[in-house]
């Protein structure tokens, strides 16, 4: 990977030295350059009410995202790690301005000052968190709003015409697969250099709890969903792959009090009957009379567990977890947060550099055809050489043919091919299909019989053309493992 990023780094160099002589030619490739040294970008995207800033919140572990429809949702929002928590608006007139933060009932407030929101480029919100430390989160708006204006902004931030965005990668959010999705997945796709690439797309059920009506096994239907999508041709072309999350239960668990652990402790005490009957409706669980947890706290539960959540969590009390860390830990594992974020480190964090090389040659190669001067055809060479020559690119290229269904395999070899290519994670044991823990030995092993395998569907007669070119891709990829597995260093 350091070879592509090195050869990347190189390119923006000499682009720049050619472009000096223009301020914005210039500005735009250093920009590029010093994205290689911050974290990952990743934006988070989605139709109004899909519950972009709840997951946001869930991912960070604190309410920093506004929820509620307020002016400030309908603002590109950056969050990035900083030592101390502060806030700055971006105008479009390109003047920028500190603001003040405040919290009320735990969550951010912003105020934009008397600012219009049509003025506001953007807000920069610098919060610590370790999370924060290795991606920058961007909040956008939602996308076919009731504003015309806050919709434009996220399909313009999402998918600028002519510039590569300025994201790395993307989380979808949606709530059941809709037409509309479909459509802002396709638009999303590069047009240009790097081909359209699911590469840096995930998409999320985002509001997983609701698919099953509350009912306590909502998110195994939810996740049976998330699978069958998987599984969809169309889909399968337009993004990595799909997660089903409930963000709410996520982000409440995470910020879970010790009061509301006691409330949810009282339900549980009270006949299981009783319990059910009150979470019939949300509209019954708040009127109904009872003495504890009184009507006001009922009513607070609901808006931050949903039906669902108080569901779960009277019945893993009932079950015997017995201190409020516990049942946050459960809850947040059962939400789907986790398996979503092992899918952000493997899909994208492990990627981190690739998106980014992706990222800056996708710049350079605007650059070169907006303002195309004599010396740079070498230039315009190089950005072929490396787009063409790095594995890295062609891997990708593959593993997007392969999920469009543009090669055909049998299906064990499909599912061989696109781990093998890191469709589940880059790792040498994230391709061979091992656990973390494998030794040398094992990986060694894994790689001359995955080796041994790919040759022989390579070189078989009966191996289509389109399928014997994408099998000698894989045969390259484990060449690649083997040779990281024979190195000396890999045995210490």
């Amino acid at each position: 990977m350091s070879a592509l990023t090195d050869q990347t780094r190189a390119l923006l160099r000499r682009t720049l030295d050619a472009y000096g002589d223009s301020p914005q030619a210039a500005g735009w490739l250093r920009h590029h350059l010093d994205r290689f040294d911050e974290p990952l970008r990743v934006a988070i995207a989605g139709k109004v009410k899909a519950g972009k800033s709840t997951l946001l919140n869930a991912l960070v572990g604190e309410r920093i995202a506004p929820t509620d429809a307020g002016e400030c949702t309908r603002i590109v929002t950056w969050y990035a790690d900083a030592p101390a928590p502060g806030v700055r608006m971006h105008l479009r007139s390109g003047a920028d301005r500190p603001l003040t933060l405040a919290r009320r009932d735990g969550a951010l407030q912003i105020d934009l000052q008397g600012a219009r929101v049509e003025d506001v480029d953007r807000l920069h919100v610098d919060w610590p968190s370790q999370h924060l430390r290795r991606t920058n989160l961007i909040d956008t708006p939602g996308i076919g709003s009731l504003t015309a204006d806050a919709a434009g902004r996220a399909g313009e931030f999402l998918t600028p015409e002519e510039t590569p965005s300025p994201a790395d990668a993307v989380v979808y959010l949606m709530r059941h697969l809709h037409a509309g999705d479909v459509r802002f997945l396709e638009a999303f796709h590069d047009r240009g250099v790097a081909r359209a690439t699911p590469v840096n797309t995930i998409a999320v059920l985002s509001r997983a709890d609701e698919i099953g009506v509350g009912r306590l096994d909502a998110l195994i239907s939810a996740r049976r969903i998330a699978r069958r999508y998987r599984g969809d041709d169309k889909l399968r072309g337009l993004c990595q792959t799909v997660v089903a999350v409930a963000g709410l239960l996520a982000e409440t668990a995470r910020t879970m009090r010790q009061d509301e652990y006691v409330a949810l402790t009282e339900l549980a005490a009270l006949p299981r009957g009783d319990v059910e009957a009150l979470l019939l409706s949300a509209d019954r669980f708040g009127r109904t009379d009872l003495d504890r947890p009184d009507a006001a706290t009922r009513i607070a539960l609901l808006e931050r567990f949903g039906l669902f959540g108080v569901r779960l969590g009277t019945t893993l009390i009932r079950q015997g977890v017995k201190d409020p860390t516990a049942l946050a830990d459960d809850l947040v594992r059962r939400s789907g947060l986790d398996e979503l974020r092992s899918v952000l480190d493997t899909q994208f964090s492990e990627r981190r550099d690739l998106l980014k090389a992706r990222s800056a040659l996708l710049a350079v190669d605007l650059v070169l055809t907006r303002e195309p001067r004599p010396a740079t055809a070498a230039l315009r060479a190089e950005v072929e050489r490396i787009l063409a020559g790095a594995h890295e690119f062609v891997e990708l290229r593959a593993l997007a043919d392969l999920r469009a269904g543009k090669i055909v395999f049998p299906p064990e070899a499909l599912a061989d091919a696109e781990r093998l290519l890191g469709g589940e994670g880059g790792s040498a044991a994230a391709r061979l299909g091992l656990d973390g823990a494998a030794g040398p030995r094992e990986v060694h092993d894994a790689a001359s019989e995955a080796l041994r395998r790919w040759r022989r569907r390579a070189e078989s007669p009966l191996t289509g053309r389109a399928s014997a070119e994408a099998a000698r891709i894989v045969v390259r990829s484990c060449e690649g493992l083997l040779a990281e597995a024979s190195r000396p260093h890999a045995h210490h």
